[in-house]
This record gives C-alpha cells, sequence and structure tokens, in this order.
C-alpha cells in the first residue's frame, strides 16, 4: 500500500516521517525545535500517544500510537463529532457512487488532518520568521504500520541514530532534539517512557541494544 495513505488506525502503532519541501531546512534555531513540539502537543496528543521522536534540521521522524474513540476525553472527541458531522453528506454522496466510507475511514482522515493542521501552523511561523513563502513541507507525510515488539524496537533504535546516520551528530547519544535521554529521566511527561523501557527489559538493555549493529533503513 502506498506509504503516504495506509489508514491511521485505532490501536495501532506507526512510524511517521516527513521532511522539508526540496529538503529545505524546517529548523533553523533552538526555538523552531521546541515551538514544533508545543504544536504536535496542541494538535495531537489529544488523539496519538508519543513513544519516540526526533527532529532534525530538515526531516523527523515520531512512533506514535493511534488512541482509540473510547481512550479520548469525552470533551476532545467533540472535535471529532464536529469533524464526521461536517463530512457525513459528502461521504454518503460518496457511497452511492460504490465507494463507502465509515466512521473508522473518517477517524483515520481526521488523524491526518491534525497532522496536516500541524505542519500548516508551524509552516506559518517559520515564513514568517525566514521572510519566505510557500510550503514548507512535502505535501505528504509518510507512515508505517509497526505490527510487532521487534520492529517497534526496531523503530526506536532507528529513529534515535537518524541523526549520526544523517551526519548530524558523531554521537546520536548526544543529540538535543529526540525521545533518547528523556527516556531515562525521571520526570513524568507525555512521552511513553516507562512502555518503551519495557520493550528492552530495563534502562542498562536499552541502552546496550542501541549501540548494537542495526538495519541502517526501515523505511
Amino acid at each position: 500500500m502506498n506509504k503516504y495513505f495506509i489508514p491511521l488506525e485505532e490501536g495501532i502503532f506507526y512510524h511517521i516521517y516527513n521532511q522539508g519541501n526540496n529538503r529545505e531546512n524546517i529548523f533553523y534555531k533552538d526555538e523552531n525545535y521546541i515551538y514544533f513540539m508545543k504544536k504536535f502537543d496542541m494538535y495531537l496528543t489529544d488523539f496519538v500517544e508519543l513513544y519516540a521522536f526526533c527532529l532534525m534540521p530538515n526531516h523527523f521522524h515520531f512512533l506514535v500510537r493511534v488512541k482509540s474513540l473510547e481512550e479520548i476525553d469525552k470533551n476532545v472527541v467533540e472535535k471529532f463529532n464536529d469533524y464526521y458531522k461536517q463530512r457525513s453528506d459528502r461521504y454518503s454522496i460518496f457511497s452511492k457512487n460504490g465507494i463507502s466510507k465509515t466512521s473508522a475511514d473518517i477517524y483515520s482522515d481526521f488523524i491526518s488532518e491534525q497532522f496536516r493542521r500541524l505542519f500548516l501552523s508551524y509552516s506559518k511561523s517559520i515564513n514568517k520568521q525566514s521572510d519566505r513563502k510557500g510550503s514548507l513541507f512535502c505535501k505528504n507525510f509518510r507512515r508505517k504500520k509497526v505490527s510487532d515488539l521487534q520492529y517497534l524496537q526496531n523503530v526506536v533504535i532507528y529513529i534515535h541514530r537518524n541523526p549520526a546516520h544523517h551526519g548530524f551528530a558523531g554521537d546520536f547519544r548526544d543529540y538535543r532534539w529526540s525521545s533518547y535521554d528523556r527516556m531515562m529521566e525521571e520526570k513524568v511527561t507525555k512521552l511513553k517512557k516507562r512502555e518503551v523501557l519495557e520493550w528492552f527489559g530495563d534502562k542498562e538493555n536499552y541502552r546496550y541494544v542501541h549501540c548494537q549493529n542495526v538495519e541502517d533503513d526501515i523505511e
């Protein structure tokens, strides 16, 4: 299936990534990385759980799990309900032509729309900052379904090692804008640190496997 249009299903993990349009930078200074994550929190953490991330000058990676509607706060669900109502007529027209849209399809579209809003909102800020015009990100973000524990471990390692892989850091462990070090901090955040460490057994094994040979490109 096309990696730009894989449905974002409830309860499923996804490796999500995107890059600057024409491989241009999307982050220029420290404040940009911080602002991007604030926007992520604003648009997405009501609907997805964050398990790993890495932001680099011209692209980013996230490992997320899409929440089910039952997991979402009742007040927040209204955002989806409004989205559903706005599109129900249009989807009923589609069904007359033999294309049926279920509520699951609409929820998937809604999550994609939240990512689009994140990119658009952030882009407006960068365009103003840099006196630029036009799209900042590639039009369609890529996503891959992550289906088992081994794959989850590999994606986490791949995401954290990415700065060294692309030459943005000599040692990925020293890179500021990833979740590698944050996983081992005791501070409670929205990052699913405990769950990720449990995938690796403990902190020691988490560190150890990150330094072993892994597949260079899992995209």
